[in-house]
């Protein structure tokens, strides 16, 4: 899996199989606004260091578990949002 991080028009932390791929999850998930997208790969250290800093929906910090799983496991998703978009 690679790592990308969108700044504009949202931001945006995605895991995905490829930049393609990370467009589609972001124009499905967080904003469908693909076309000017400020996309650019980061890496795994940088992904887990990004996402560990987020929060579930109650307003919680995620557990080092909980981070470890969504950066290592097989899923392509969403890792981290612009908070105006909650």
């Amino acid at each position: 899996m690679k790592f990308y991080e969108v700044h504009d028009p949202y931001y945006a932390l995605i895991k995905a199989r490829n930049e393609e791929s990370a467009i589609k999850i972001y124009t499905d998930n967080v904003a469908d606004d693909g076309d000017k997208l400020a996309i650019s790969e980061v890496t795994e250290p940088y992904a887990a260091v990004r996402h560990s800093r987020t929060v579930d929906e109650d307003g919680k910090s995620l557990s080092v578990k909980e981070v470890l799983e969504d950066i290592t496991n097989d899923n392509e998703m969403v890792l981290g949002r612009d908070g105006n978009l909650i």
